[in-house]
């Protein structure tokens, strides 16, 4: 499977095109973070934005999603071709019925583990049509998140299936500028969250999602501004997550940072990625600051965890950690 080059360009990014084979997961990892039950959808393997921290590069170093492409993850958008006939023929047989008919099956679907969903009108569109398949040949609910402020359109499109979609957008942080040094092309954090609190105003499910989160001066003040910005009352759950590392990614964040201005910032992250003690407090400081915020199994707390420290976040999984 070789990605060819299309004459199209998103987001000022190059687009390559792999036939889309199959684009839903039914037992995806992402169940053990909660974002779903089993089954995600993702209509590509490189995102039209270019986030420092994004895990993505690191597992697609060795898929065959990228062979024939000789620039970095970062500078291309690679889509699956055909994704929405792929996903018609993973959820219905060859006569159109249904695979899974089952008026129970409630599971919640997650979009998209790779690759943001609303990244620009197109892959709204796309999603958009994905969405209505999904809703039509099952009955299952689905866990939409993104880093545009799109999100209101998917959802007016949808408005008649209100009760099983859920909509979030995420961020670790409150401040434009800031957000931007790391997080090139994304809509700015003010906007997500407008969007947000619009979905929320109009009666629509959403979810919270706070991370990357940087190391902090004042966690117990960062954890309340962050609650409060993405209305978490109305929000159905939580998820929150410091820096995730894979690959390059902390070293790009950090050098996105001091680049940008953020000087303070860029040593604060590069010096609890250089040592472990200091990485665990950071992450068990986050984490604390966040727990009495929620109420009782609202937070989600994502967190990597070693045979050193297992027990201390197995025995606040009641808390709201969630152990990876």
């Amino acid at each position: 499977m070789t990605a060819t080059l299309t004459t199209q360009t998103m987001n000022g990014k190059p687009v390559f095109a792999v036939p889309a084979k199959s684009v839903l997961n039914m037992k995806s990892g992402f169940r053990h973070k909660l974002l779903c039950d089993g089954p995600t959808f993702t209509a590509g393997s490189a995102c039209v934005y270019s986030c420092q921290f994004c895990y993505v590069e690191d597992l697609m170093r060795k898929s065959p999603h990228m062979q024939g492409i000789d620039r970095p993850h970062e500078e291309v958008v690679v889509r699956r071709e055909g994704a929405n006939d792929a996903l018609r023929k993973q959820l219905a047989h060859s006569n159109g019925k249904p695979r899974y008919p089952d008026p129970a099956d409630n599971r919640v679907l997650y979009m998209s583990p790779l690759v943001d969903v609303a990244g620009n009108i197109t892959l709204r569109d796309e999603t958009i049509e994905a969405c209505k398949l999904i809703l039509e040949l099952t009955h299952w609910h689905i866990r939409i998140l993104s880093k545009s402020n799109l999100l209101p359109t998917i959802a007016e499109a949808l408005a008649e299936h209100r009760h099983r979609m859920i909509y979030g957008v995420s961020t670790g942080t409150l401040d434009d500028d800031l957000a931007k040094s790391f997080e090139i092309g994304t809509a700015l954090v003010s906007r997500r969250l407008a969007s947000l609190h619009w979905l929320q105003d109009h009666g629509y499910r959403t979810f919270g999602m706070i991370c990357p989160s940087l190391p902090q001066t004042d966690y117990a003040a960062y954890a309340l501004y962050m609650r409060e910005a993405i209305g978490a009352d109305r929000c159905e759950h939580v998820w929150a997550e410091v820096m995730n590392v894979r690959g390059e990614s902390m070293t790009r964040t950090v050098n996105a940072l001091r680049a940008a201005g953020y000087g303070v910032d860029a040593d604060r992250l590069f010096d609890v990625s250089t040592n472990q003690d200091a990485w665990e407090a950071y992450a068990r400081a986050t984490f604390e600051a966040h727990t009495p915020l929620y109420r009782p199994g609202q937070l989600r707390f994502l967190q990597y965890v070693t045979k050193a420290t297992r027990e201390w976040w197995a025995a606040r999984v009641g808390a709201g950690a969630v152990l990876l």
